[in-house]
């Protein structure tokens, strides 16, 4: 099979001619990278350089052996057919692989501008969203056309892919009654990343569950619950269902704590200790501080103290802390003043 290799000196010549070509072409390309990944306004770095350094070398590599006059030295003309086959897929294949490796550089390298764990991080999660759901969007369409194209490479294959691309209506009607829900899946994904009703890290109750959005997929959001369990929902379920997100427009949220006293607590007092608790603690913003009787019962009145935080997790704690901290107050100050029931017995006299 390759007989001629050894035997003619040209075709040694050739093959390691190649190989120092594939080599030299690899070594410059990774130098201009490197070049450019030293200036901190191009998008690639040295793990972005590491990413596409591969698929490159590959692409490198199947150019080259798609040139004729290598296969005539090389004395392996009866295999041309065979060996561009197997290069063009390489050629698809690494094209693929560099234009996806190129879209994750851009998405790390955009949303490496951007801090989550800030506090005010409304901007930074909408961001990060696009950027996740929008990436895998890519993703499956550039591996879908590659696949397509690898395909329609071979003739026999790209005569079937003509007559169904010719009877292209009846398909897309059997795949839409037969993929009905994972089309709706993947096409509510695309419009939760277009209208973001949730982002990454919002803060939602679904399913009557308080927790934190901690993935968004194609088809399924992940919801990191208080408890540390995981309640993975659908993505048709933020568009179909309503559900609360305490974090749409921004990250701080007002507390609420609920008391319930007897008439004769006196409301000033408990005003004073409401201000005292919260400027005693950090987990307080500074800026909304109200107590209000907001019901009365023939048993008790409903006392609601409110109060603002940075973030939900930290209104949670406030809450916790000022609802503590107002009961033993009530307790130590006011006892009487703890809801109670009371019955009076009226001695109506019998005569004898």
């Amino acid at each position: 099979m390759f007989s001629n290799l050894f035997k003619e000196p040209n075709s040694l010549f050739y093959l390691l001619g190649s190989i120092v070509l594939i080599v030299l072409l690899q070594f410059i390309t990774i130098q201009i990278l490197r070049h450019f990944g030293k200036n901190p306004k191009y998008l690639i770095d040295k793990k972005g350089i590491k990413r596409i350094s591969y698929p490159i070398f590959i692409l490198f590599l199947a150019l080259l052996v798609r040139l004729e006059i290598i296969h005539r030295n090389l004395g392996i003309n009866e295999f041309t057919f065979v060996i561009r086959k197997i290069s063009t897929l390489l050629i698809i294949f690494a094209i693929t692989w560099v234009l996806i490796a190129s879209i994750r550089i851009i998405k790390q390298k955009v949303i490496a501008n951007y801090d989550v764990s800030a506090t005010n991080n409304l901007k930074a999660r909408k961001i990060y969203t696009q950027f996740n759901i929008l990436e895998r969007i890519v993703i499956f369409i550039l591996v879908i056309f590659a696949v397509g194209i690898a395909l329609m490479s071979f003739d026999s294959i790209r005569e079937i892919g003509v007559s169904i691309f010719a009877s292209a209506g009846v398909a897309g009607i059997i795949l839409g009654l037969s993929a009905q829900k994972m089309i709706g899946s993947i096409l509510a994904g695309i419009q939760i990343a277009i209208a973001q009703p949730i982002k990454i890290d919002d803060v939602v109750i679904v399913e009557e569950e308080w927790g934190r959005i901690e993935e968004i997929t194609l088809t399924y959001v992940v919801v990191n619950i208080w408890d540390k369990r995981r309640l993975i929902v659908p993505t048709t379920y933020f568009i179909e269902k309503p559900f609360q997100n305490w974090t749409k427009t921004s990250s701080d949220i007002l507390g609420t704590v609920f008391l319930y006293t007897d008439y004769n607590l006196p409301f000033d007092a408990l005003r004073e200790e409401l201000t005292r608790v919260l400027e005693s603690t950090d987990l307080w913003d500074g800026e909304v501080n109200n107590l209000q009787v907001t019901n009365s019962q023939p048993q008790h009145v409903e006392i609601r103290a409110l109060m603002s935080a940075k973030d939900a997790s930290t209104a949670w704690d406030l809450r916790v802390f000022v609802r503590e901290k107002l009961i033993s107050f009530l307790q130590k100050n006011y006892p009487e003043s703890l809801a109670q029931t009371r019955v009076f017995i009226k001695n109506t006299g019998t005569k004898k």
